[in-house]
């Protein structure tokens, strides 16, 4: 019943294949509309059963490695009447190492503005009342996911099953192809490629999915399906949820979070564009699960202008910065401030887009030094 997810590349990061895999989760989520009468009553309504199923991707990077990962939490619903809604969140990926889970996160979801995607579907359930008969039922479901901000009208391929009278299994018939420049997230994918130093990511992925609904109401059936037996199904914590975080995770998403770019800026100023309000909650969050760790805020810019000029920019628009971490609330001892111009550029003042990347804020945290 549960096909596991092939994600194919010509060279490898697990970041795509993950942005595929979303719209298969929606996929499911229509298929799950086939719960028509004759399951249950014609009244019942559908919960998505977490801890039985599963949203599967395998990548491949340097031709040879295949990698499997997860989106652990998810959530859904079906209605008596068919409509259809699932979510899942983005800060439950799961790629068995935290560094490239937060890359995920905040480098190609971008969590701190999208934390979710849903899925909605509409299907009128008469249009499958002989499941309860057939027992496993085939069709081709259209569904909307909203995914980083932008809603795309889609279909895939589904199999229904029925466990029991009381649970259903929703799985993909074969791996869902999903284009990632289709939801704009194209830009982010230079983040990633930079970040895990990979290049040549094809922008298209696939996904397979297993996905169990049990009737409102009722016991959960004594049924062990695959999903439910794997020892990594099912809600994980994720970072909201921890009190702390350690120091290697500490390090770890201070370093993604300096390859954002999503700190803001007026021209040659040092004032924040509102448009920083969202990471900078984020790095609030983490600041305030780092205490025993010293946080310093550096300002960079690209090489125009004066070296001198430059180098007070940056050291205005780090404190810009460190004041506002302060004003969330986060100790004015655990953050400070510099600035170094363009100084140290991480790439060729060469290109428009080159200068882009060397204005930047970054996040570097150290132990006291008593």
């Amino acid at each position: 019943m549960f096909e596991v997810v092939k994600f194919w590349w010509k060279t490898g990061l697990r970041g795509w294949c993950f942005a595929a895999r979303i719209p298969g989760l929606i996929v499911a989520l229509s298929g799950l509309l086939l719960l028509g009468p004759g399951i249950a009553n014609a009244q019942t309504n559908w919960t998505l059963d977490p801890s039985a199923s599963v949203l599967t991707y395998q990548s491949v990077k340097k031709n040879t490695i295949v990698e499997t990962n997860k989106i652990r939490n998810i959530a859904g619903t079906l209605s008596s009447a068919g409509d259809a809604k699932v979510t899942f969140d983005l800060n439950s990926v799961d790629t068995g190492v935290d560094l490239r889970n937060v890359r995920m996160r905040f480098l190609f979801f971008e969590t701190f503005k999208y934390p979710s995607a849903e899925l909605t579907a509409k299907v009128d359930p008469a249009a499958f009342a002989d499941l309860a008969a057939k027992r496993r039922v085939k069709a081709v479901l259209p569904f909307r996911l909203n995914l980083h901000g932008v809603e795309k009208d889609l279909e895939a391929s589904v199999v229904v099953t029925m466990i029991s009278d009381n649970m259903v299994s929703v799985a993909s018939e074969a791996p869902v192809a999903v284009h990632v420049e289709d939801f704009g997230l194209l830009p982010n994918v230079d983040k990633l490629q930079q970040a895990a130093n990979v290049t040549n990511i094809v922008p298209t992925a696939s996904v397979s999915f297993d996905f169990v609904f049990t009737a409102d109401g009722s016991k959960p059936a004594g049924v062990q399906t695959v999903a439910a037996g794997a020892a990594d199904v099912g809600p994980v914590a994720t970072d909201t949820a921890k009190a702390n975080f350690s120091d290697e995770e500490c390090l770890n998403r201070f370093a993604v979070l300096s390859r954002t770019g999503a700190i803001y800026f007026r021209t040659a100023s040092a004032r924040l564009d509102a448009q920083s309000r969202p990471l900078l909650a984020e790095v609030v969050g983490v600041v305030g699960k780092c205490p025993s760790l010293k946080v310093e805020v550096s300002g960079h810019t690209d090489s125009d202008g004066s070296p001198d000029a430059n180098k007070v920019l940056s050291e205005r628009r780090a404190e810009a910065v460190a004041d506002a971490i302060v004003a969330a609330g986060i100790p004015r001892t655990q953050v400070t401030a510099a600035g170094y111009g363009e100084e140290r550029p991480v790439a060729a003042n060469d290109t428009p887009k080159n200068k882009a990347l060397n204005r930047r804020i970054e996040f570097s945290a150290s132990k006291p030094v008593n």
